[in-house]
């Protein structure tokens, strides 16, 4: 048993804690990527249809998958046990999945009593959730590097939900927001960079060493790196409010996640374990893509890579933790609850599935850079057809292993320790 510094099981949640967020993000991947299949043939204002494919995928799937991944990595990693989880889950879950069906709505529609009851209800869960998580990580007295960072992670993710809720109450009309502009900047700089890149950055101190048996992160960069990242974020929403030009944050910012990245990866070549393991090449895609965005940042011709790479990174790591998250909770679980037919970890998802969905996530970027470049509506619709493929098929076989978990328990007599 590890904690703090490792990992505390006893305390992990039930599995339908996990899984259903888990499936949730896969089901609104699907989504996303129906939603994008439609609007190349059925063209949507442009606001509409970009602000809705932003949320569908970092709130319905980002958020779902980061959700399930908190919801186990709090017991693990920073030893915080969250009383009733799965009532508390299912009250996230449910208000998440409402909400973010009320937003696309609303932003469809422009109704502004859609606006308001999305602001309320996801809005209302969202703060729910993260606010739960807070008040369990700062009563740590002892921080780990991840534990620490998660507790960043979730600071911005509460940020990014307040202002939020303001755009969302200023778009239905109940507020006059004349900062309107800079406030969606500081949203997006905090979702994008605080919520999802900081808690990659925290669970990856943990997770890299652990299940890749690699040496540790340098001391200087798990002590100091999030909390740096983090600031440079506070001071780039101020100098963004006083209209000051924001550049020199914003190169120090990148240079230090392109290190982190660097550093990572070096850390992968280096692990112990030297298998073939289809969710370390996700882990170093993800890697390569967060550093060609983050050094196509500061070129105009080529802002479009650095989104496309951006997304390529966040959904290479989810994927990485869900090949390694979802096998070992099934195996798990039955195996303390005294299950002698508890299968291995490469019978709930076989390593060659996960390989199969790498050369089809490499597939999906690959075409997506070049129809950046190109754009030929063939390329475009391929494309979205692989990113179909590729939910789809994560969505497969979280839901199989939520089902092999279940038949086991139906079929066969525990043991009685």
């Amino acid at each position: 048993m590890f904690s703090q510094g490792g990992l505390s099981l006893e305390q992990a949640p039930p599995i339908s804690v996990v899984l259903r967020f888990f499936i949730t993000g896969s089901i609104f991947g699907v989504l996303l990527s129906l939603f994008i299949l439609f609007n190349s043939f059925y063209q949507l204002p442009l606001f509409s249809s970009h602000i809705i494919l932003v949320h569908l995928l970092g709130l319905g799937v980002m958020a779902s998958f980061m959700f399930g991944a908190m919801f186990q990595m709090l017991p693990v990693i920073a030893g915080v046990v969250i009383k009733i989880p799965t009532k508390k889950a299912l009250i996230a879950h449910i208000l998440l999945s409402v909400g973010i069906l009320l937003q696309i709505t609303a932003f469809s529609t422009s109704n502004s009593y859609l606006y308001l009851f999305a602001s309320i209800i996801l809005g209302g869960g969202l703060l729910h959730t993260s606010t739960l998580m807070f008040k369990e990580l700062i009563k740590i007295k002892d921080h780990s590097s991840s534990s620490k960072g998660m507790l960043f992670a979730i600071s911005s993710f509460i940020i990014t939900i307040l202002l939020g809720i303001v755009m969302l109450l200023t778009l239905g009309g109940y507020l006059d927001m004349p900062y309107l502009l800079e406030l969606r900047e500081i949203h997006y700089s905090f979702a994008i960079f605080g919520w999802v890149t900081l808690l990659i950055i925290a669970i990856s101190f943990q997770v890299i060493e652990m299940f890749f048996v690699t040496p540790k992160y340098p001391n200087i960069m798990t002590k100091y790196l999030i909390i740096t990242l983090f600031m440079l974020l506070v001071i780039k929403s101020i100098l963004i409010f006083r209209s000051i030009d924001t550049i020199l944050i914003d190169i120090v910012f990148s240079s230090l996640l392109i290190i982190y990245a660097g550093v990572t990866l070096h850390r992968l070549y280096r692990r112990r374990r030297p298998t073939v393991d289809g969710s370390v090449w996700f882990w170093r895609f993800g890697m390569g893509l967060l550093i060609v965005s983050l050094s196509s940042f500061f070129i105009d011709d080529l802002r479009a890579i650095t989104y496309i790479s951006f997304i390529g990174f966040a959904l290479s790591i989810v994927f990485a933790m869900v090949y390694k998250i979802v096998p070992f909770l099934v195996w798990f679980h039955l195996s303390n609850q005294g299950y002698m037919e508890a299968p291995m970890m490469h019978d709930v998802i076989h390593p060659k599935r996960v390989k199969i969905h790498f050369f089809v996530h490499l597939a999906l970027f690959t075409l997506l850079i070049i129809n950046s470049f190109f754009n030929f509506l063939i390329v475009y619709i391929i494309s979205n057809i692989v990113l179909t493929l590729s939910f789809s098929w994560i969505l497969y076989h979280i839901v199989m292993a939520n089902r092999k978990y279940y038949h086991i328990q139906r079929s066969f007599t525990p043991i009685k320790w």
